[in-house]
């Protein structure tokens, strides 16, 4: 584990030091603006505020554990360092409804995060960030399942727009994908239990903590840049501001019991985007029995801090006030 931490902070180092990068605006690579997606994390850095993101899916019954609802509340606030280097804070409320039994709350672990653009291509609306992601063991609650140890997570980001397209594929010019691709890494390999048993003599389980690919895309089609940019189709507010779009979230376990078994989601939904706000709305489907049963739901409130008011939320300790993101 050492090794592998100490070649993800080599490569950070790296590419903040050698990489050229160029300014972009929030959300913005040249003509394209991309939204904060709900379920995976997008390629930006920003000033922004996510509040609240709410989501509910329900869990199959598992052994002597049955089905239950997760429901989980949370919130996310993003600062930019610098114009390409930014971190963030997250924290959770999860509320967790077993049948025939009785609900039981609690917060999960805190979750920072730090994230650098390393290049960008306004002709092409090409993106790509590294990050570094910390869910902070013990800052939750055991009882909602948080874990007692931190996990390090050290990942790729990309968005692509394919307005380059000719004019022959016009109506695909408003496509755009984004992705992530990381590794979660434990810091403590095995977790160690020790119990009491009815005959008064202790019991000692170990558990194994796998490493966990953490990979996912989005596929958006951008209302508003089919309006603008390809042909007027005469959209009328609020379907004008409107991205449909399909997100894959999904988490594959690497060594462990559990090795190569995916679980995660497909999400179909829509985002609105104003100049200050966004609103998104996802149905949450499991992609096998191991991921949930039956559909859920993902809804976000999110806001442009960056745009609201640029003299508060972007003054840096290194560049001043950086001002806003999107031309007023």
């Amino acid at each position: 584990m050492d090794i592998k931490r100490r070649l993800s902070r080599c490569l950070l180092v790296a590419l903040v030091l050698g990489a050229p990068a160029v300014a972009h605006a929030h959300g913005m690579v040249g003509k394209r603006f991309f939204p904060a997606t709900l379920a995976t994390d997008d390629p930006f850095v920003a000033d922004e505020l996510s509040l609240p993101t709410v989501s509910t899916l329900k869990q199959r019954a598992n052994g002597d554990e049955p089905a239950t609802r997760e429901t989980e509340i949370s919130a996310e606030l993003s600062k930019r360092i610098t114009p390409d280097l930014g971190v963030s804070i997250a924290g959770s409320f999860l509320v967790l409804s077993p049948e025939g039994e009785k609900s039981v709350t609690g917060f999960d672990n805190l979750e920072l995060g730090l994230k650098y653009v390393f290049f960008t291509s306004p002709a092409n609306e090409t993106i790509l960030s590294i990050g570094l992601d910390a869910s902070v063991g013990g800052t939750g609650s055991s009882r909602v399942g948080a874990e007692s140890f931190s996990t390090i997570a050290p990942g790729l980001f990309f968005g692509q727009g394919f307005g380059f397209l000719p004019d022959s594929a016009d109506w695909l010019k408003p496509l755009a994908v984004t992705g992530q691709f990381g590794v979660a890494v434990p810091v403590q390999q095995v977790t160690t239990t020790t119990t009491v048993n009815d005959a008064g003599e202790p019991e000692v389980d170990k558990e194994r903590n796998a490493n966990t690919a953490v990979w996912g895309f989005s596929v958006q089609y951008n209302l508003q840049y089919l309006q603008s940019y390809v042909r007027d189709v005469g959209l009328p507010q609020p379907f004008s501001r409107m991205i449909p779009l399909v997100e894959f979230a999904m988490q594959t376990p690497i060594n462990g019991a559990d090795s190569g078994r995916t679980t995660g989601t497909i999400n179909p939904g829509v985002i609105w985007f104003g100049r200050f706000v966004q609103v998104g709305m996802e149905a949450v489907v499991p992609v096998n029995s191991r991921s949930g049963k039956g559909a859920g739901f993902l809804g976000q409130l999110h806001f442009y801090l960056d745009d609201i008011a640029p003299a508060i939320f972007t003054w840096t300790p290194f560049h001043g006030v950086l001002g806003p993101t999107q031309p007023r």
